[in-house]
């Protein structure tokens, strides 16, 4: 008679070819990532906060990747980091040896110019981000603007990469929403390109995330005859470090709130990295987890806080979720509406 085998010994043997199995795939992806090197693509110039990032990605990163594969950065700028958005999309290899420091306002991008934006941003792969960013105007302080309101009646030129970027769409939607009196010149390569205008005077003002400013002049912002002043803010949370610079929801109409809404999308994918299509599970798998392991080590966010760089974690799974959810939640006549405050069209 053939021995029955008992519930206990069936579970043991589950867990064994189990852990068989995930040994096994982890030593494919160690093999895999063996000796490679990694491409982390900054869609802006040297200098700006995606670079900032991108660079200290780059360096503790591959600590993380079973394999130990050396990781490098390379700047693709251009139409306000779009350009490199196209290239990470259709053309990047999907082995997982390449990646792209993503556009924050990816999803706004491509429900508002879905012909120029040749990318579906839910298919892309996401690992996850390392910081939230709101989106602060800041401008000098011999423009004469003290306050939001000023913005109505004294005419502003403002400095941005291009008319994909949160530092044309957000000061173009105020604009558009109360009349306030901007003109953007576009084509500067990144943030530090538009903080050095508004220094020399070709400028005065421009829309980034608080890090942007923070980072590079934060002597701007000090003493009682300060060089520039931040203005308002657009997030869904006010940041952390300027509890008494004001939301833009505080001067909204309720017919231009859901606009608004609609352009916050951009904030919770702040900072971070993601994959293109096509890229096996297992290596989006691996890459996320070693992309949370950086996340939670000591030394990675040493270095963050030594750049003046901050740490708000979001694993790919959450940032996932983020994406899809606004790719299917902003209506057809929120879009067109925005278009055409932004765009004229």
């Amino acid at each position: 008679m053939k021995k029955l085998i008992s519930f206990a010994s069936l579970i043991l043997l589950g867990s064994t070819i189990s852990a068989t199995f995930n040994a096994a795939n982890s030593l494919d992806v160690a093999r895999h990532f063996n000796d490679k090197r990694i491409t982390i693509l900054i869609p802006y110039g040297p200098g700006g906060t995606y670079d900032k990032y991108g660079s200290t990605f780059a360096r503790h990163l591959g600590k993380h990747i079973p394999g130990n594969p050396t990781v490098i950065v390379q700047h693709m700028p251009g139409a306000g980091g779009s350009k490199a958005m196209r290239y990470a999309y259709n053309v990047m290899q999907k082995q997982g040896y390449h990646m792209i420091v993503p556009l924050d306002n990816t999803v706004v991008n491509k429900l508002m110019r879905p012909k120029l934006m040749r990318y579906t941003p839910n298919k892309f792969n996401w690992m996850g981000s390392s910081n939230q960013t709101n989106v602060i105007v800041v401008i000098r302080s011999d423009s004469g603007v003290k306050k939001f309101e000023d913005m109505q009646r004294i005419p502003i030129i403002g400095a941005t990469s291009g008319k994909s970027s949160s530092g044309y769409i957000i000061p173009m939607i105020i604009k558009g929403l109360f009349g306030a009196k901007i003109k953007m010149i576009t084509g500067y390569k990144g943030s530090s390109r538009s903080t050095l205008a508004i220094e020399q005077g070709e400028a005065q003002m421009a829309a980034f995330n608080w890090l942007a400013w923070d980072s590079k002049v934060p002597h701007w912002f000090g003493g009682k005859k300060p060089f520039a002043r931040a203005i308002v803010q657009v997030g869904k949370y006010k940041d952390p470090d300027l509890p008494d610079v004001p939301m833009l929801d505080k001067f909204l109409k309720a017919k231009d709130i859901p606009v608004v809404e609609f352009l916050k999308s951009s904030g919770p994918i702040g900072r971070g990295l993601t994959l293109p299509p096509g890229v096996k599970k297992s290596v989006i798998s691996a890459l996320r987890k070693a992309y949370d392991g950086m996340n939670g080590d000591p030394k990675f966010a040493k270095e963050l806080k030594k750049r003046r760089l901050r740490l708000i974690a979001s694993s790919g799974k959450t940032i996932q979720d983020i994406v899809e959810k606004a790719m299917i939640a902003t209506s057809p006549a929120v879009i067109k509406r925005a278009k055409k405050l932004i765009f004229g069209k």
